[in-house]
């Protein structure tokens, strides 16, 4: 199984990447659709980073805020979708 910082630290690099905000402005709490980091469109790619990154297989059930709103959140999601 993949350690919780590592996925914390491959996410925040990722957000980093694709919004061009800076590693200091992106948290592990920061929430990066109501700080605009994000919208939707960012939204998808971030699920096909998932995907791709982690072997994540995303359902329409997973697909809520909760899931997706920090590093936290993200790391805590694919910890639980991993096998």
């Amino acid at each position: 199984m993949i350690e919780n910082q590592t996925i914390k630290k491959r996410v925040r690099d990722y957000l980093v990447q694709a919004t061009f905000a800076g590693h200091d402005k992106i948290k592990d709490d920061s929430l990066i659709f109501k700080e605009g980091y994000f919208d939707s469109m960012g939204f998808i790619t971030l699920i096909t980073f998932i995907e791709e990154e982690f072997g994540v297989k995303t359902v329409d059930a997973d697909l809520v805020e909760e899931n997706f709103e920090s590093v936290n959140a993200i790391s805590d999601f694919i910890i639980r979708k991993t096998p």
